[in-house]
């Protein structure tokens, strides 16, 4: 399955939860595949790996010089990231938005998918870009469900609504209904605000909520500081609970 970490507002949660989930996966036996579509690079500066040279990176699958396969580095106790390169900012001036650019990610996967023995597909997360661009387009095109962190204040909130029509938009051209999940991130059960914007986010959204909250935690915060997830820094924390249930339940429901 193939899962893209998206929202169109920054300092949500989507590197921190493409990072542990993908961990979450990894513990449970996978060896998932991480793809870092940020030119900011978050993801690929916590693995180390980010390319002196722009066609080592995704930078350089979108230029053609390089197959997505090639450009993959092992993460040790992970499975495999696709580095990221600040020239990435530079798709949508190159590769325009034609078919054939916002199709390339989702064609390289599947050509991935059908090459793995025994044609089981692999567990793909995507960190994305927070705007609508070429890149989030192509994640938004080549999955098979969008994780929609939201941290819960106010912002946030509309942040999710804005996601919504932007999707609606899409729908016509995908021919399908993006399948997607709400998650609340940086939940603090003290703060009054935290309870309100879930409250809302399951009026609106019901059960397209995810059940499980990420809470405002210490170990989330500083792990990424020392180039590890969560499970690796303190497999003990609220975070990595967090981050467990989460991905049980979005196996449960088939997603992972």
């Amino acid at each position: 399955m193939r899962i893209a970490v998206f929202n169109q507002k920054g300092g949500v949660g989507k590197t921190t939860t493409t990072l542990n989930l993908a961990a979450a996966v990894a513990r449970d036996g996978g060896q998932p595949l991480l793809l870092d579509l940020d030119p900011q690079c978050h993801l690929s500066h916590i693995h180390g790996s980010i390319p002196r040279d722009s066609a080592r990176s995704l930078f350089g699958f979108y230029q053609g010089l390089h197959a997505l396969d090639e450009l993959a580095v092992p993460w040790e106790g992970l499975g495999r990231i696709v580095p990221s390169h600040q020239q990435l900012i530079k798709v949508d001036s190159i590769f325009g938005k034609g078919p054939a650019v916002l199709n390339k990610l989702r064609l390289a996967l599947d050509a991935m998918d059908e090459s793995i023995p025994g044609n089981a597909a692999q567990n793909s997360l995507i960190d994305c870009c927070p705007y609508v661009g070429v890149l989030a387009l192509n994640a938004i095109f080549a999955c098979d469900a969008l994780l929609i962190p939201i941290s819960t204040d106010y912002l946030s909130l509309l942040a999710a609504d804005q996601m919504t029509r932007t999707l609606a938009i899409l729908e016509p051209v995908l021919k399908r209904r993006v399948e997607r999940r709400y998650l609340l991130t940086r939940y603090d059960r003290r703060r009054r605000m935290s309870k309100d914007v879930q409250t809302q986010l399951l009026e609106r959204y019901g059960e397209e909520v995810c059940r499980t909250v990420i809470s405002e935690n210490v170990a989330i915060a500083e792990s990424p500081s020392m180039n590890r997830d969560v499970f690796s820094h303190n497999a003990s924390s609220v975070g990595a609970k967090d981050y467990t249930a989460l991905y049980g339940e979005l196996r449960q429901q088939g997603l992972l």
